[in-house]
């Protein structure tokens, strides 16, 4: 069953061509759109997370659902077939619940709220936005526990629902899902800055439609989603072959001590079809690690990594889905069976990105990426202030990009382009902690011709007493190096307590009470490093050692004698280099740095951690696995 659309003006829409300087205002007067989506959201939303950090995805859709401008995939099309209800002008409709829309959103925490936009009674267009709530209720704060076995432990959790109904707001649905938020009031303000947001996409198309005629404006529509399935079509054909190509990665563990799982995918082109198949990826988890990825979702993934490599001029849309099939193994941890936990699904999506770019670099090693998109590291901090009121963060880290081919990997920048940090001001200004340290950690990012971007070090110290939670990954499995490039350092947390005992915690922890004084470093990992470190030029490495990010003993990892002044010695550099050509081995097309087997035994040792345990189906077969 679909969706049934009202409409007071059933005529048909007629398809018409339009020229080209038309089609192309119409394209930068919908891009325009979607930015004014993100102005109005973050000018008006309470939560840091997307105040601050931009955790939230905008989109415009033709009135199929076929996303024309966005980020991150289009969610209308699922909700379009699998809606059991009437959808009429004024309607806004709300969920979070990612079984009810086949993973489009993919825990509970993103708030989906969805447009139709209508002009003289027929419609014409979808707006659509979701943002990531600081808290949805379930057993812990901020929502996302790592030790949750279903979804139900993970907060509110809602089927589509009509928030507005023909332009009247719903009261008692606000009321329902604000009174399950540890944090109502940034719930309900959040909630509404995305609604504010899809009306004014709704506004914009309304005018486009007055301007031009609704014909031109939905044939315009049209238009772009073909233009990118012309330009896609020749790009796949170009860069991807038709035999079969491989990648597996891992996240290092569950949070329950298992680990590490993997994530397969096998690439190949049949004709103009390209097909991305997960078979051979791990059974889906009995924690919270799962990631329910929706196929039209990692379609866009697909779509913007290989416009971003090829051909960056290209407007990416929905209009290439048909070229792509991507096919993922029922009760994987890509597709669990319901009502499996989803809420810390950020590591899984996180390494999707990993392996998407190794998968495309291996025809073409010149544009492969190193690894670094490798997780969203995420701190929450909740208590009670000396005034006896509940405060609350949930604020997003940043960690090393990948060594690229044309230049190094960000120094602490965020997975998702967009998002920007939370200010230290912001922080000390509104919750009880001082931001002691916020600074690159010196040669975190992988040696290479090109170097992985370098991790952040961030030192919290609390001024109350509260409870702590971490969500990060790349503790145990380093992000690896391509093309000659080392891999990049691991990830690692500590608390420091004011009573002098220092603790090592783990990447995925929650309940870790705090004290007044207590300081918690929290260190991400860097990105890999692209290509023969010893290719990499001597004064840049001078250069670097002046501005911190790599010391004098970091620079023997690129073959370079410096000084502390960042002055070369160059007969040195030039001996070492040549000592190290002659006794390495040849340099790999990937370069994972040590194998499972010895990191597990040289975890507890490095980390102050045990390493994780295999999971239970790779010492006996589970029954999910035989299913």
């Amino acid at each position: 069953m679909t969706a049934t659309i009202i409409q007071t003006n059933t005529a048909p829409f007629k398809a018409v061509t339009v020229d080209p300087v038309t089609l192309d205002i119409l394209e930068n007067a919908l891009r325009n759109a979607r930015v004014e989506m993100d102005a109005t959201l973050f000018r008006t939303a309470l939560s840091p997370g997307i105040r601050e950090q931009g955790d939230a995805f905008p989109l415009i859709a033709d009135r199929d659902g076929k996303m024309v401008v966005g980020q991150f995939g289009s969610f209308i099309d699922g909700f379009i077939r699998l809606y059991q209800g009437e959808i009429e002008e004024g309607d806004v409709i709300l969920l979070n619940d990612p079984y009810s829309c086949e993973g489009a959103i993919s825990h509970t925490s993103d708030q989906l709220v969805i447009a139709p936009i209508f002009h003289k009674g027929r419609l014409v267009a979808w707006s659509a936005m979701f943002g990531h709530m600081t808290d949805v209720g379930g057993k812990v704060p901020g929502s996302l526990p790592t030790d949750a076995a279903s979804i139900f432990e993970e907060g509110l959790r809602m089927p589509p629902v009509k928030l507005y109904r023909k332009g009247v707001l719903q009261g008692d649905i606000l009321a329902i899902a604000a009174h399950q938020s540890r944090m109502p009031e940034w719930y309900k303000a959040d909630l509404h800055a995305i609604v504010a947001a899809c009306r004014v996409a709704g506004r914009r198309v309304v005018e486009l439609c007055e301007r031009f005629g609704e014909d031109v404006f939905t044939s315009s529509l049209t238009e772009l989603l073909a233009r990118n399935h012309r330009a896609m079509g020749q790009l796949m054909t170009m860069s991807i072959g038709e035999e079969k190509v491989s990648f597996e990665d891992y996240i290092c563990d569950d949070g329950k001590g298992a680990g590490p799982f993997k994530i397969k995918c096998t690439m190949w082109r049949e004709g103009q079809r390209v097909i991305l198949d997960f078979e051979g990826t791990d059974p889906q988890s009995d924690s919270s690690i799962n990631f329910y990825l929706n196929e039209n979702m990692f379609k866009m993934f697909f779509g913007i990594y290989m416009i971003m490599v090829f051909d960056p001029q290209v407007m990416f849309n929905d209009g290439f889905y048909d070229l792509v099939d991507v096919r993922i193994p029922e009760g994987s941890l890509l597709k669990p069976k319901f009502p499996a936990a989803l809420s810390c699904r950020t590591h899984a999506l996180g390494r999707i990105f990993d392996v998407l770019g190794a998968l495309l670099g291996q025809k073409t090693p010149e544009f492969l990426c190193a690894a670094g998109f490798s997780s969203s590291p995420h701190l929450m901090f909740s208590g009670y202030d000396g005034k006896g009121e509940w405060f609350q963060l949930f604020q997003i880290g940043f960690g090393g990009i990948p060594g690229r081919p044309f230049g190094d990997g960000a120094d602490g920048h965020s997975l998702w382009p967009g998002f920007t940090n939370v200010p230290n001001e912001f922080l000390e200004r509104y919750f009880p902690m001082v931001i002691e340290r916020y600074e690159s950690v010196a040669d975190s990012g992988g040696a290479g011709r090109f170097r992985g971007g370098n991790g952040i070090h961030m030192t919290y110290r609390f001024l109350e007493s509260g409870t702590i939670a971490i969500h990060d990954d790349r503790w145990f499995i380093p992000p690896w190096g391509v093309n000659g490039g080392l891999p990049g350092m691991r990830s690692w947390k500590r608390l420091d307590k004011a009573s002098g005992e220092s603790i090592p915690l783990a990447s995925k922890c929650d309940g870790i009470k705090v004290e007044k004084g207590d300081l918690l470093h929290f260190v991400t990992w860097g990105g890999g490093g692209w290509g023969d470190p010893l290719e990499r030029e001597t004064d840049l490495i001078g250069l670097e050692i002046t501005r911190g990010l790599v010391t004098v003993e970091g620079a023997l990892r690129f073959g370079v004698v410096a000084h502390a002044d960042g002055s070369i010695d160059e007969a040195a550099t030039e001996a070492l280099r040549a000592k190290i050509r002659s006794e390495r081995a040849p340099l790999q097309l990937f370069d994972r740095g040590p194998s499972i087997d010895d990191l597990r035994a040289s975890c507890l040792a490095e980390t102050g951690l045990p390493a994780p345990v295999q999971p239970v189906w790779r010492v006996r077969p589970s029954r999910m696995a035989a299913e």
